[in-house]
């Protein structure tokens, strides 16, 4: 049983709050029963085996109530991952969510490059510019997850995807889909070298997102920054400029919510 702040496990959890410390370790903190599971799971299906997400994981035995999560604990000490049992009180000063569940883990970052990712099994992904708040990302890639899309590209971007929030709001979503940082430039020889189709999202979009009648794969939808939208260099990049028809008096939508009106447009009428 941990029970000491000092333990070198404990104070690697606390430390990784810290992005200083996610980017120097490779690591970063998964909570919840149901993100550890997607962890495990995601792992196993892959066959990563021992290359997969998890480090090791903290258990609190007096705070744990689920059977799913008991017999999660009992595979993974079964396959020889490192399983810590936590006292009550030092396993609440780790959590960052209120009422924990009683399950934690440290995993590893999957640090991934543009080069690797090909139109046939990457046909259809979201590329955002500059985004700044982690919990959109989270949200994003959920989204993505619903509507059976690819994955998601980060472009010249400073926000972390293994934040918390991000970590968080993906519901699990983080496991299964690639999150590839890379430059505005990269992308675009990496886009056009592959045949990529790219819808962009403006205010100054030539069509509203009901009169698209189709959308060809490979596809990428790109969404400008939160704050500025697409610079006039990156609309130049894109086939179609969609717009978001506004009613009321409000110019914008927070980006979670526009990339997920438009996936959701896009699911409707994507070729294939």
């Amino acid at each position: 049983m941990l029970t000491s702040a000092a333990n070198p496990k404990i104070k690697l959890i606390r430390a990784l709050r810290q992005r200083k410390q996610r980017q120097a370790t490779g690591l970063f903190v998964v909570e919840g029963i149901r993100h550890v599971g997607e962890a495990s799971q995601a792992a196993e299906a892959s066959g990563l085996g021992e290359e997969g997400w998890l480090e090791y994981l903290c258990y609190c035995p007096d705070l744990l109530t689920s059977d799913f999560a008991r017999e999660l604990i009992q595979k993974q000490q079964a396959r020889g991952l490192p399983c810590y049992a936590v006292s009550a009180d030092t396993f609440e000063s780790l959590a960052e969510k209120e009422n924990p569940q009683g399950i934690l883990a440290v995993a590893r970052q999957r640090q991934r490059k543009l080069a690797e990712l090909a139109p046939g099994w990457f046909s259809w992904g979201v590329a955002l510019v500059a985004p700044q708040d982690p919990g959109n990302i989270g949200t994003i890639l959920r989204t993505i997850d619903a509507v059976g899309a690819s994955g998601l590209l980060l472009l010249n971007s400073s926000v972390d995807p293994y934040h918390p929030s991000a970590v968080r709001a993906s519901m699990g979503s983080l496991f299964w889909y690639p999150v590839i940082e890379a430059a505005f430039d990269e992308f675009t020889r990496w886009a056009k070298g592959n045949g990529f189709h790219i819808y962009g999202t403006s205010a100054r979009g030539s069509l509203p997102a009901r009169e698209i009648t189709r959308y060809a794969r490979p596809a990428i939808l790109l969404m400008g920054s939160e704050r500025e939208g697409l610079t006039e260099e990156q609309r130049s990049v894109c086939e179609i400029l969609i717009r978001l028809p506004m009613k009321g008096r409000v110019t914008s939508l927070n980006l979670a919510v526009a990339t997920g009106v438009m996936l959701y447009s896009m699911q409707e009428k994507i070729e294939g």
